[in-house]
């Protein structure tokens, strides 16, 4: 049960972050919203109840009356999604199956780190250590922590796209790792690069491995993080600073 609910909450934050990205691009920001609203089949009052503001607020955004900030589209957003849970996830589901998002079980785990760590705290969060001579990010904002095996069989570049999280600026971790070649050459063809890439399980990693993030100019650290569970913990320590 654990596990389904980490895969569905690793859905859920993919959708968001597909429709908070395409309101905030929109050349109508306004109409992307009132036409999201209206796609969850929520009215103004429901919205504006759930984010905490007056129907008024919500009718003079989605007028165009007032820009949306970053801080707006996110609770907005969220407004949408939690309707949407109260009646059983109806709108989440279909928005799941039309994006390739209904069998996405490589997901172990997300997290959003709004401040955003140093790349040491990063690497001692995960027994890590340093394998290539990239200069590091100045700061990390989220992870996203993946089964290496069911990754590379079974999601596809749309999926791939969802497990970056609402930021590029992530360190993109692979468990069940045997050399650190595969997972590599998976970040080296996706569209989207992590900040970092972090492996766990081998005890040696592929030189190929190591020059593939050198060519990409992406940090790689080995966790020696004696399980995953252990592994998982430490970041979620991050999320919880």
């Amino acid at each position: 049960m654990d596990r389904e609910l980490e895969v569905h909450r690793s859905i859920v934050e993919a959708i968001a972050v597909r429709i908070a990205g395409e309101i905030v691009l929109s050349e109508h920001p306004w109409k992307t919203l009132r036409r999201w609203r209206e796609t969850f089949q929520a009215s103004q009052v429901q919205v504006a109840r759930k984010m905490g503001v007056s129907p008024s607020v919500v009718s003079d955004y989605e007028k165009g009356r007032r820009t949306p900030g970053v801080q707006f589209v996110r609770r907005y957003v969220e407004a949408l999604l939690e309707i949407d849970s109260e009646r059983g996830w109806p709108i989440v589901k279909k928005l799941a199956k039309s994006y390739g998002l209904k069998h996405l079980r490589a997901v172990l785990d997300m997290g959003e780190l709004e401040e955003g760590v140093d790349f040491d705290e990063l690497v001692k969060a995960v027994k890590g250590i340093p394998l290539t001579s990239v200069a590091p990010p100045e700061k990390v904002y989220g992870y996203t922590v993946v089964d290496s095996i069911s990754a590379i069989l079974s999601l596809s570049g749309n999926e791939f796209l969802y497990i970056m999280g609402a930021t590029s600026r992530r360190a993109l971790v692979f468990t069940h790792v045997t050399t650190g070649r595969s997972p590599m050459i998976a970040v080296r063809v996706a569209p989207i690069k992590p900040a970092v890439v972090v492996v766990h399980g081998p005890k040696r990693v592929d030189f190929l491995a190591i020059m593939l993030a050198e060519a990409e100019h992406i940090p790689l650290i080995l966790s020696t993080a004696k399980t995953v569970e252990e592994l998982l913990e430490g970041l979620r320590k991050l999320a919880r600073v």
